[in-house]
Parts: structure tokens; C-alpha cells; sequence
């Protein structure tokens, strides 16, 4: 872990104001179950509403582990940033270059994308890989062979661009396409790259993937979709995320406190302070945005950084206020993105505006 060990913060969890927060996220969503969480000057608070199954007396605790989809993206160009310092890839390593050797069909608009784009969406690369690829590669955590399954997404995606290279296209697929290039150049799987470069070094020591929990065990919360009466419990297992392949596009979960560890690290690198992890050009390049998307941020007309995540059965979202030295999460257990997204918003305003 870094010297700065996050078990030195003070955890607070009896803050009026996150408590208060998730109560009226709670009850403005209406979701089963709500969370709030801010750090700042070292103190971190996390507010719980709710119950980890819609139905269910199992109320949510403030160390339960939370599904953060595309949040996850930040962390996967996390890692890229920690190999390009290490000199395994560069920012601008082509996918042609990289995957060279696999026996891939790739377009040539596509061989020519590099990791920065990729990371960027601007690569034109298409969003996802189609229903036929998402059906092949479904399946549990434990009964896929990830590395093996990105080969057959990839073969799924790279025959012909989704877009322009250099517009805008917001896509699941170079993520996985660029995870891909960090297994080749390292010789490891993207999990245990994760593992040994992003959650060990921060003492993330909650994280995994795919949606948490033991099937049948109220032990985590569940995601939640829209059924035609009412909502649907997804259960761990098939049909409760996206194929595990996807890890390094948005199957990371993690608690609470493990989630601001990461986004502290990003709100001392973005005001210049000495992290010990990645140098300052490394976090320049991470949080400089291409019109308004950096590698793995949104970037708001304020400076802050902020990013969403959901499977469709989540919804998490996560801000970095560097300016005022505060970094903050909430999320719900439902992915009724039309009820929760605003609700969702307004708590993390409501707390950020309290902090400072």
C-alpha cells in the first residue's frame, strides 16, 4: 500500500448529511436500497438507506460492496497510465502494433486507432459487440476463460469501424480492445494486471468482479431491472451483468471506501501533489480532456472530474472536485436510469455543497 494508508482516514458513518442524503435519494428514486459516500481532509462518510433485495429485511450497511460499471473505465486507464510509465506500451502503441500475432482480422482504420484513443473514444471503434457475441461470451465469473473470451470479442469488433476515427463514440468495445493491448505487452491476464498495479498498490482489497454476493444469500446487495409490474432482482450468476469478458469496460465492484481511496488518489494527482504512484504528467494526460472526455473521465465545464456506471441493473456515480479538495460517490441498487439518474445527482450535489 502507499504511505499515505487509507487506514489511517477516519471513517465517520453517523454523518447527519450522508444519511440524510441517502434517505432522500432513497426516497426519491425508489430504489430498494441507496448509498452516499464523501471523502475530504482525510475523513471519509458513508450514508446507507434501504435494503440490499427489494422484499427483503436485509438493510444495506455501509461496507457492502456496489456494482460500479463504466466506473470502472477510470480505472482500466488507471492501469494503462502505470504501464506506459513502466514502458511496456506507449499512449501511442497502435491496436495493430499491439495485437499483432493474434490472427485477427482488423480493419485498417482500426490497426491504425492507438491506446489513447481508444481510452478517448475516439478510436472508431463500434460501442459493443452485438447480441450474437454477448450470448457466446455469457456466463459466470468462475466458468469463462476471460483472456480466452476477449479473443472472441475482439473478432467480433475489429472487422469494421463503428465510426470516424477521431469523432466521439462512446464504446464498451475499446476498452476491451485496449485491455487487450496490456495483456499482450505484459504477458498477463487484465484481472491480475488490475490486481498487482491499481487495487494492491491502494489497498482496494474489496475489489472484484461481476455482481457481488452468493446467489440465494441476502450477504451484498442486488442489482435491480424494470419487470412489467415491478422490479426484478438479478440474482449473482448469468443475466445479472455483462460477460466477463467486458471486466475492464464496467464489472468492477468494490465498497464504498475502496472507491474513494481511488478517487482521492485522482483528486491529489490533479492538484499537483505528490502521490508516489503515477508522475504529474501521467495524471495531465489521464484528466485532459479531447472536447470533454478524458481517459476514463468526464470532465464538467467546472473542472471536476465525474463518470456514471450502470449494467442496467445499477447506477453508480462518482465526482473528483479538486478545486475544493472533495471526492464523492452515490449509486442504487436499479437500473431504471429514467427514475434514479436525477435523484442520484442531487444527492451528490446536496453533499458536495455541504462539504465545501
Amino acid at each position: 500500500m502507499l504511505a499515505t494508508s487509507w487506514a489511517a482516514l477516519t471513517l465517520a458513518l453517523a454523518s447527519p448529511g450522508v444519511d440524510g442524503a441517502a434517505e432522500a435519494l432513497l426516497d426519491a428514486s425508489g430504489a430498494p436500497g441507496a448509498v452516499v459516500a464523501i471523502l475530504r481532509d482525510g475523513e471519509v462518510r458513508i450514508g446507507v438507506a434501504g435494503t440490499r433485495i427489494q422484499g427483503q429485511n436485509a438493510p444495506i450497511m455501509p461496507g457492502d460492496l456496489w456494482h460500479m460499471g463504466s466506473n470502472t473505465k477510470a480505472m482500466t486507464a488507471t492501469l494503462a497510465a502505470r504501464l506506459v510509465e513502466q514502458g511496456y506500451i506507449g499512449w501511442d502503441t497502435t491496436i495493430g502494433e499491439a495485437l499483432e500475432g493474434l490472427e485477427l482480422d482488423i480493419h485498417p482504420d482500426l490497426a491504425r486507432a492507438d491506446l489513447a484513443a481508444l481510452l478517448t473514444h475516439r478510436s472508431g471503434i463500434t460501442a459493443n459487440a452485438g447480441l450474437v457475441a454477448a450470448l457466446r461470451l455469457a456466463g459466470s465469473d468462475s466458468g469463462r476463460d476471460v483472456v480466452a473470451d476477449r479473443l472472441i470479442y475482439a473478432r467480433a469488433v475489429l472487422g469494421e469501424p463503428g465510426g470516424a476515427p477521431g469523432d466521439f463514440l462512446y464504446s464498451n468495445a475499446g476498452y476491451v480492445i485496449a485491455a487487450m493491448m496490456l495483456e499482450q505487452v505484459t504477458a498477463m491476464p487484465y484481472e491480475a494486471l488490475m490486481a498487482r498495479e491499481v487495487f494492491e498498490p491502494l489497498g482496494m482489497e474489496s475489489a472484484g468482479w461481476g455482481p457481488p454476493g452468493v446467489d440465494g444469500e441476502a450477504d451484498q446487495p442486488r442489482g435491480h431491472r424494470a419487470g412489467m409490474f415491478r422490479l426484478v432482482v438479478a440474482e449473482p450468476g448469468v443475466g445479472a451483468d455483462n460477460p466477463p469478458a467486458m471486466n475492464p469496460a464496467g464489472r468492477a465492484h468494490m465498497t464504498m471506501a475502496d472507491l474513494l481511496a481511488f478517487l482521492d488518489l485522482h483528486r491529489r494527482g490533479r492538484a499537483g501533489e505528490e502521490t508516489g504512484y503515477l508522475t504529474a504528467d501521467s495524471f495531465e494526460r489521464l484528466h485532459t480532456p479531447v472536447g470533454d472526455y478524458a481517459l476514463g473521465w468526464g470532465v464538467r465545464e467546472d473542472g471536476t472530474l465525474a463518470h456514471s456506471g450502470s449494467n442496467t441493473m445499477w447506477l453508480m456515480t462518482m465526482r473528483v472536485d479538486a478545486r475544493r479538495g472533495i471526492v464523492a460517490a452515490a449509486g442504487v441498487n436499479d437500473g431504471r436510469l429514467d427514475r434514479v439518474t436525477a435523484p442520484v445527482n442531487a444527492a451528490l450535489d446536496a453533499v458536495m455543497d455541504e462539504a465545501g
